[in-house]
């Protein structure tokens, strides 16, 4: 695997600097296979994957293609037919002569053929055209060109049913924050990111993994998972994203990103998040992918509330807060634990200096 880059020089960083990153923004791998020995024999064998992720535009006109191919190929058949059998040198379908029978009526002319091809394939059958029950070379060449225009047909309308109401399509409304933030959270130094569903269908199921890739100095890609766990929970997985969640990774002497807080991590690393998750009423799988750079993770910050309730009682997010964060406690310093009578009210880690309570005994 190669990374797209325009320059190949001996002492040049794995990442360059025009493409620093390994998993774009919205998800996309920018990784390049290099050119390998009997390339597209290993696609044909796989074309299903091909024709799901393959544009709309380009989808349409290959299907297009391969009904246009499909009728010319048989066309050549329809013609060639006629012409072993002498049809095309008669002068009228209408009086053959004695003892000659005319396998298809009125192909005398490579476009008829054509028209005919079209006809059988889509079976319009207008009835100017038609084949004679006494040649048996005609029904058969009929029988081939139905048989194998069904299994076309039946692979065209199975490509465009799957791609429409392909899980990856889902996937749109899966939101992530931005920023990543370095910070305080519940007595413990975390990096964390929040993950919104903007649609009203929630999402069953949702788990999230992560790797860490690292360069070093001998150019070589390490790559080491993240354990992330949901706020409050002890679980990097949620039966049910209905409002913004925040992940959270505890950052200890034990996490590969102790480093970080040490100022000692390398030049260039990106944390890679994937979330899957199944769609409610279907059960189908989706999966959502991220990434942060050193410059998209924010240090001693946290992010700001984004959930509030109103006047009527009902619970409000406001998503122009879903990407903003606030100062937080500097990173070497363990924030003051609430005393055992304090009552910290949380909602998904979203924590306001409001909503420390304190308990008064009677």
């Amino acid at each position: 695997m190669v990374f797209n880059d325009n320059e190949e020089k001996d002492t040049a960083p794995l990442v360059a600097s025009l493409y620093k990153r390994i998993v774009s923004k919205d998800g996309h791998s920018n990784l390049q296979t290099e050119t390998l020995s009997r390339k597209s024999i290993v696609y044909l064998k796989d074309i299903w994957p091909i024709l799901m992720e393959m544009k709309w535009r380009w989808m349409l006109l290959t299907f297009s293609g391969a009904f246009i191919t499909h009728w010319l190929f048989f066309a050549c058949f329809w013609y060639l037919l006629s012409y072993t059998n002498g049809d095309l040198d008669l002068p009228d379908h209408n009086n053959p002569p004695e003892n000659h029978t005319i396998c298809v009526k009125y192909i005398d002319s490579f476009t008829a053929a054509f028209s005919f091809s079209l006809e059988t394939q889509l079976t319009i059958g207008y009835g100017t055209m038609y084949p004679d029950g006494d040649c048996p070379a005609a029904i058969a060449l009929l029988a081939v060109q139905m048989l194998l225009g069904l299994m076309m047909e039946a692979l065209i309308t199975g490509a465009f049913v799957a791609k429409i109401s392909r899980p990856k399509l889902r996937t749109t409304a899966i939101k992530f924050s931005y920023f990543a933030t370095v910070g305080h959270h519940e007595g413990e130094l975390c990096l964390m990111f929040r993950v919104a569903n903007v649609r009203q269908n929630p999402l069953t199921h949702v788990k999230v993994t992560a790797i860490l890739y690292q360069e070093y100095k001998n150019q070589h890609l390490h790559q080491t998972s993240l354990d992330f766990h949901i706020d409050n929970m002890n679980s990097n997985e949620c039966p049910y994203l209905a409002f913004p969640l925040t992940f959270c990774h505890t950052i200890n002497q034990n996490s590969p990103l102790y480093p970080l807080i040490q100022g000692e991590m390398p030049a260039y690393y990106e944390i890679v998040i994937i979330l899957s998750a199944e769609q409610e009423g279907t059960a189908e799988s989706c999966q959502k992918r991220t990434s942060y750079t050193p410059e998209e993770i924010k240090l001693n910050q946290r992010f700001a509330p984004v959930i509030s309730c109103t006047s009527k009682g009902y619970y409000k997010i406001a998503m122009e807060n879903f990407d903003k964060t606030v100062s937080g406690l500097p990173m070497l310093l363990n924030p003051k634990k609430p005393r055992q009578n304090d009552f910290v009210v949380s909602i998904n880690g979203d924590h306001a200096d409001t909503t420390l309570f304190r308990h008064s005994s009677v």
